[in-house]
């Protein structure tokens, strides 16, 4: 048992450094680096021929089921928003509400706000556009502007209900929600903040290629008004929320019986949410261009679809991963050893950076931890809130190769692979060793 766990160890990271030495160094295809990683994980961790099929088809249908249409409906309007000059006129904005060398703390504490209802894919994608504007327009690094972003969306996606995998940890351990909010904000805010340091003095100094996305020129005085701008960006981000909070105050029965209800919590779904979006910027489109309309529409179906392949084959690796049993193997190796506070973390931690999805990391985890928690001196109100949130911690690291944020964040910030390993990954490490130190400092105080 222990020689094949070791051995699944190995396969793990010699899997992930042939990922980053193909993508990296050899600058061969991201899509085909992972099939063939995928296809090595199996074959060498002795899994069925069949089996290793299944775990492709699987892998990639899962992934373009989650996150498919909400990448086509996200890359259309942020190439609508791109070509009407809407982004150009919301960092205009932004930039004259906060200096130039301001932007990345603004984009750090905008993403920390609109983290608490969305999912932290679906806002970096919404946002990406803007992203892009700041970049040209303050003349800041890419690498810096994205990691900055997306350690912010990061660190609340993975510690604050209502997002699903802390949320489905405190059903499983028996945990007080709203104690888990209160403390998971106050533990978020800190690691967004370290994302944030590391983005800028980690972002500033690395090597990167970054692709600047081709527009069309847009004068000054073509520029839509900066409401019209905002609106198609903020009122997904509004309508998401709505329906991420109504479970928190509104009985499910009353849902079920109020149309009301029903209407807000559909407009509310991801997908339908960022289509309404695409219909409210056709008002930013001026008449010279309305004709072009149709065109971007296709080139934002366009677009997504390197997007997709690329990140449809990172969930084919982390499917292969997890089929391997390779989260639960490492898991059992700590079993058995007296670590507290820090238990929950740890097998958290190995489930993240095994398989890749932070949702599956904690609501594996709280399963495994939860039968233990007397024997780990975890069981009191306070202990049992900490152990949640050091479960969220470990969910944190390490995001890597066999994420889908990660190429989400790769792709839509046009930046390559190597750069966003050494900055965001990076990132995320120190965000959960952060997050971990200060659960181990509150419970201290408070056991």
């Amino acid at each position: 048992m222990m020689i094949n766990t070791y051995y699944l160890l190995f396969l793990l990271i010699a899997s992930i450094g042939f990922i980053i030495w193909f993508t990296a160094y050899k600058k061969v295809n991201a899509f085909f680096t992972l099939l063939v990683a995928a296809l090595g994980v199996g074959l060498f961790s002795g899994l069925p021929l069949i089996e290793i099929v299944t775990a492709l088809k699987t892998g990639f249908g899962h992934t373009m089921e989650k996150i498919g249409l909400l990448i086509i409906l996200g890359t259309t309007l942020g190439i609508i928003l791109e070509k009407t000059g809407a982004t150009m006129s919301m960092a205009n904005y932004i930039l004259r509400v906060v200096k130039e060398e301001n932007a990345p703390i603004a984009i750090t504490l905008t993403g920390i706000i609109i983290g608490f209802p969305i999912f932290c894919d679906s806002a970096f994608i919404i946002l990406s556009g803007l992203n892009h504007s700041l970049v040209k327009k303050a003349h800041n690094r890419m690498p810096v502007m994205a990691a900055a972003l997306a350690t912010s969306l990061y660190a609340v996606h993975c510690l604050v209900p209502p997002h699903p995998g802390i949320t489905a940890a405190v059903g499983t351990a028996g945990g007080d929600l709203g104690k888990v909010m209160l403390w998971g904000i106050l533990v978020a805010i800190p690691a967004a903040f370290v994302g944030y340091i590391w983005s800028v003095w980690r972002g500033s100094k690395v090597e990167y290629e970054y692709i600047e996305p081709e527009v069309i020129p847009v004068e000054t005085k073509q520029l839509p008004p900066v409401s019209f701008s905002f609106l198609p960006v903020l009122l997904p981000i509004v309508l998401i929320a709505c329906k991420s909070v109504m479970p928190i105050f509104i009985a499910p029965a009353l849902m079920v019986q109020n149309g009301y209800l029903q209407m807000i919590s559909f407009v509310g779904e991801p997908v339908m949410a960022l289509a309404i979006g695409i219909v409210a910027s056709f008002k930013l489109v001026q008449k010279p261009f309305k004709k072009d309309l149709n065109h971007w529409l296709t080139e934002g179906v366009d677009k997504a679809g390197m997007i997709l392949a690329i990140i449809a084959a990172g969930g084919m690796f982390g499917e292969m991963l997890q089929a391997t049993g390779m989260g639960k193997n490492l898991g059992g190796m700590l079993s058995g050893l007296s670590l507290g506070i820090f238990f929950p973390f740890l097998i958290a931690a190995i489930l993240k950076t095994a398989q890749g999805s932070s949702t599956v990391a904690v609501i594996t985890a709280s399963s495994l931890v939860t039968p233990l928690l007397s024997n780990l001196g975890l069981s009191s109100p306070m202990g049992l809130t900490l152990t949640i949130l050091s479960m969220g911690a470990g969910s944190m690291v390490i995001s890597h190769a066999n994420d889908a944020y990660f190429w989400v964040i790769s792709r839509f910030s046009n930046l390559d692979t190597a750069s966003t390993l050494k900055v965001y990954s990076v990132a995320t490490l120190l965000m959960g060793l952060t997050v971990q130190l200060l659960i181990w400092v509150l419970f201290s105080m408070f056991k």
